[in-house]
């Protein structure tokens, strides 16, 4: 390993980081930390240098540290590299298992190595350098790339909501598989489906555009769909979708395969959906915080029935 050093600001945040994410941090040190990044702008610059470099790998500096005391701090130490080449490293202490860098070619791995990512049944939210407030559903990715000439978030797979901190300089993005979202001073929230992404605009307004330059302004309480090659709009106040961000999934009129995939994020094992069920419509309010409640609570109100084999295996088929 590189014995160069970085600058002494960078070690002082690398020796935060380590502080900070490898336990459950008290309020004094919380505190103290506050400190020490208001105290001068090169603390913050050096805070975002390494979260950039970091991202959202929070579990796997937490593991290092435990199993090998003082060695997380040795490989942040580095001062080249992306954030790949930090976890290939800590790979290469034998900490993550010879699987890590097969997994990181599927999305699976890709949500690891993304700056920010929730696991199964975790919902998030972090606050943003710029002040900005980011909410993610449950089994969401997304990368981070904020300078000083941009704010672009990068939806990798999942759900997310934004409250935009202002900045006439800077727009905010968030860009998908489809297209990009600009915020105009605003609260939204974007999906990013199989085919398609959804935006569902809670506040104020956002201008989506896809990548062919076709664009269209979104008004508050207004929704679209960003396809390849079009923008569909979609009826009716779609706000009621945000109502994962306190455990409910909210349906007015979706199919039960939407609903079942809704609920994925949160279930433990495999949920199979015959195809003469998928298009059943569904409406109702169900907890996401017992998948299984839920799917018993739509057997009670359509023709299907649910079967739980397992913990790990759910069929759900005509009744």
């Amino acid at each position: 390993m590189s014995k160069t050093r970085l600058d002494p600001v960078s070690e002082q945040a690398i020796d935060w980081m380590v502080r900070l994410r490898a336990g459950k941090p008290d309020a004094l040190l919380q505190e103290r930390f506050n400190a020490w990044l208001g105290m001068d702008p090169a603390h913050a610059q050096a805070w975002t240098r390494l979260q950039e470099r970091l991202g959202g790998s929070w579990n796997t500096l937490r593991s290092l540290d435990k199993r090998l005391p003082g060695e997380a701090r040795q490989v942040l130490l580095q001062p080249q590299g992306s954030r790949r080449e930090v976890l290939r490293a800590i790979a290469g202490l034998g900490l993550l298992g010879g699987g890590l860098w097969l997994a990181a070619r599927s999305p699976l791995g890709d949500n690891l190595l993304a700056d920010l990512h929730t696991g199964r049944g975790q919902r998030q939210t972090f606050t943003l350098l710029d002040g900005s407030v980011l909410s993610l559903n449950a089994g969401s990715a997304v990368d981070l790339q904020f300078n000083e000439h941009q704010r672009l978030i990068i939806l990798r797979q999942g759900e997310l909501v934004i409250q935009v901190a202002a900045d006439p300089q800077r727009p905010l993005r968030v860009r998908t598989a489809q297209g990009s979202i600009q915020a105009l001073g605003t609260r939204f929230l974007v999906t990013q489906q199989a085919d398609a992404t959804r935006v569902v605009v809670l506040e104020h307004s956002v201008l989506a555009t896809l990548p062919d330059g076709t664009q269209r302004t979104v008004q508050q309480g207004q929704s679209v769909l960003l396809y390849a090659d079009r923008i569909e709009p979609v009826a009716g106040d779609q706000r009621y979708r945000a109502d994962w961000l306190d455990g409910h999934l909210s349906v007015l009129d979706d199919s039960l395969e939407q609903v079942v995939n809704a609920l994925r994020p949160y279930n433990r094992g495999f949920v199979r959906v015959d195809p003469q069920v998928r298009q059943l419509r569904v409406q109702g309010v169900f907890p996401l915080n017992a998948p299984h409640r839920a799917l018993d609570a739509l057997a009670e109100t359509l023709p299907i029935r649910v079967d739980h084999y397992s913990p790990w295996l759910t069929l759900i088929r005509p009744r």
